[in-house]
């Protein structure tokens, strides 16, 4: 007789402690068994198996493991599809419920739909809650019901409807002694699915109260420790975004907004439905005409368009899987604006090599840049590489420490002259956008 269980799905949620449906399956009333699923949906996709993300979960996963089996209980790790990870729980378990989550992302929405439905052909069903945001879909409406699409107003709201109960966390470890108890089952290595280990260091998830402090003040300067470099474990999980928050609103407001920014883009991505299925914000943004040299790209891509500031990104990206925030506005700007190539290639880019990828944040970023996107630059703003140079990186420290050829002879000449492109730029914008 098969045994009865809660399944708990782990996702974008890579902790034990403060995690909302985690929670709610060790309080079902059956034992809970855990499960992780490398999806080969995803997985098969990433041409790059050195992909330092995947090595970043499989570390996690890893330790997670070693927590659940000091608690008598163990991970279910699978390398398939979800569809098929779930076929063969419902052979192993009698499934009463199955909990994870909320994800906002496309892919996301329809896996979900179809698990949903394979459980409740089989008596079950998938329950999920909010966790990787605080506030989220409807909850930070105006007040005639319909969604903000400019973040200022949105962040007065968002504020104005933060409770002490949207920041309490989760006790989760309260009910630890509810996970099924069942001996060790093997984690796969990373070379059975076909990736290599990184020697890669991934930054402490741990808030450095000082940094914060002063990051209204720091925070645009490349060259500087300026930023928390949390982005990686807030998209994987590994620390609980309400205790974050919880900390962050009493040592520094610029920070907080920061995470204001994260609910604001997922809420943008579940009212409007065309922004997750590729289209521009601003529908009329379609339009441009855009260059798209695959040549010019390939320089970006590699940081050889001898702009100083936007190669050191690139290599800094390529390098790292990580790029300072004011220098991914800058580079972005360059891409659009500079070399009319489709945000979208950005885009995609940006999603193969970023550890702290999240599709929601990603796009809103180059939207912004573009000029299409909800609350963005106009499109006539041009970013000066030079004077963004001089204002954020004077002493060229950043720059040095990336592009350590380009006061030589040796250095690639620049691909476009500023004064030119952005010309160019205004020209192809304002012709697109007249014909709307």
């Amino acid at each position: 007789m098969k045994q009865t269980v809660s399944i708990f799905w782990f996702r974008r949620d890579l902790r034990l402690q403060d995690n909302a449906a985690l929670y709610h399956a060790l309080k079902s009333g059956y034992p809970v068994v855990p499960i992780f699923i490398f999806d080969r949906n995803i997985l098969d996709k990433l041409e790059d198996k050195t992909d330092k993300r995947v090595a970043f979960i499989h570390a996690t996963i890893s330790d997670i493991q070693k927590e659940l089996v000091a608690l008598g209980s163990s991970l279910e790790v699978f390398y398939t599809t979800p569809i098929e990870a779930f076929k063969q729980l419902l052979q192993t378990y009698h499934v009463a419920a199955a909990f994870t989550n909320h994800d906002y992302e496309q892919y996301a929405i329809d896996r979900d739909a179809s698990i949903n439905q394979l459980l409740q052909e089989n008596g079950a069903s998938l329950q999920t809650f909010k966790d990787q945001v605080i506030l989220e879909k409807g909850e930070v409406l105006k007040d005639d019901g319909l969604p903000y699409t400019v973040f200022t107003p949105y962040s007065r709201k968002w504020k104005a409807t933060l409770t002490d109960f949207h920041l309490k966390a989760y006790p989760s470890e309260a009910y630890f002694n509810n996970f099924y108890n069942q001996a060790s089952k093997q984690v796969p290595t990373l070379e059975a699915m076909g990736f290599v280990a990184t020697d890669t260091v991934f930054p402490t998830k741990h808030l450095q109260e000082e940094l914060i402090k002063k990051y209204s003040t720091q925070r645009d300067y490349p060259a500087i420790k300026g930023t928390s470099q949390l982005g990686v474990h807030l998209r994987f999980g590994t620390i609980s975004i309400r205790g974050l928050a919880n900390r962050a609103k009493d040592l520094n407001e610029t920070f907080l907004n920061e995470l204001i920014w994260r609910d604001f883009y997922h809420m943008i991505i579940w009212h409007f439905p065309h922004v997750r299925l590729g289209h521009a914000f601003r529908k009329e943004y379609d339009a441009i005409e855009w260059r798209n040299n695959e040549a010019e790209f390939a320089k970006w891509c590699a940081g050889q368009t001898g702009y100083p500031i936007v190669d050191a990104g690139m290599r800094e990206l390529n390098a790292t899987g990580y790029m300072h925030n004011r220098v991914r506005m800058i580079v972005a700007s360059f891409l659009t604006k500079h070399l009319l190539i489709d945000w979208r290639w950005g885009e995609a880019y940006f999603a193969q090599k970023l550890l702290d990828f999240d599709f929601a944040a990603n796009n809103g970023g180059w939207q912004w840049a573009a000029g299409s996107g909800c609350d963005a630059a106009p499109y006539f703003r041009v970013f000066s590489p030079k004077l963004q140079t001089e204002k954020f990186d004077k002493d060229l420290k950043y720059i040095r420490k990336w592009v350590p050829e380009f006061e030589g002879f040796n250095y690639v000449k620049p691909i476009v002259v500023h004064k030119d492109a952005r010309k160019r730029a205004l020209e192809v914008y304002g012709k697109a956008l007249k014909k709307v």
